[in-house]
């Protein structure tokens, strides 16, 4: 099977997944972040090089505070568990996203996480947390316009290339698939520069019911797929 270099995911139905089931939606998300774990190791034991999992936004402020504060707590949580059990996983892992947002005992987790990880030879994960794509172009044309008005390049320098470099994703390629689960069929300013030629797959499993035979699936039938990037 001819592997993507990299894959995007929008982790949706957490929520959905726990209603069915008349269960607290921290469960829904509790599971979800179980399974999530599990995947990461099944795509490492598959051998794809990149993959981002959308975790949480910058609209997601907007949800109940309890239930922001149950997400903040699940993540410490998932932190701690990657730190503790650093020596038993292969996978190299990094954040994007605007993490001065987050609080500081998380940024404190995460900076530890991305060093702890950061020589392992495995699958490379990227983490999308307090992460929205409008935010993410703002933050990188404020630096770019900064730069601009110190005098280190003229307006006419400013290329696809650049702005590429000023982005959260800098460092790795674009992907070349998008999977969102639940049957929601948008992005959700999800990776909107980066998702300008990626092929697109919906799936009506919700994320915590999302396997490995899912993920193939998906790329089998990415694999069907003609990508032309606007030519003929």
């Amino acid at each position: 099977m001819n592997l993507p270099e990299h894959i995007a995911v929008i982790m949706d139905g957490n929520g959905r997944w726990a209603k069915k089931r008349f269960l607290p939606r921290m469960v829904g998300h509790r599971t979800g972040s179980e399974n999530l774990k599990k995947l990461i190791n099944d795509c490492d034991d598959l051998g794809l090089k990149h993959i981002t999992f959308y975790a949480f936004s910058t609209e997601n402020w907007k949800r109940s505070q309890e239930e922001v504060s149950n997400l903040m707590d699940l993540l410490r949580e998932y932190l701690d568990d990657h730190i503790k059990n650093e020596k038993d996983n292969n996978f190299k892992i990094d954040f994007i996203g605007d993490m001065s947002k987050l609080a500081p005992d998380i940024q404190e987790k995460m900076v530890l996480v991305r060093k702890l990880y950061s020589t392992h030879k495995g699958i490379f994960v990227h983490i999308a947390m307090n992460y929205g794509s409008r935010d993410e172009i703002t933050r990188a044309v404020r630096k770019i316009s900064q730069e601009v008005r110190d005098g280190s390049f003229e307006p006419e320098d400013i290329t696809e290339e650049m702005i590429s470099s000023y982005l959260d994703t800098s460092s790795y390629p674009d992907p070349e698939l998008l999977i969102r689960t639940s049957g929601e069929m948008r992005l959700s300013n999800f990776l909107m520069w980066q998702l300008a030629y990626s092929e697109f797959y919906f799936s009506d499993k919700l994320w915590p019911d999302f396997k490995i035979k899912d993920l193939l699936e998906a790329v089998e039938a990415y694999n069907n797929r003609e990508r032309r990037f606007g030519g003929r």
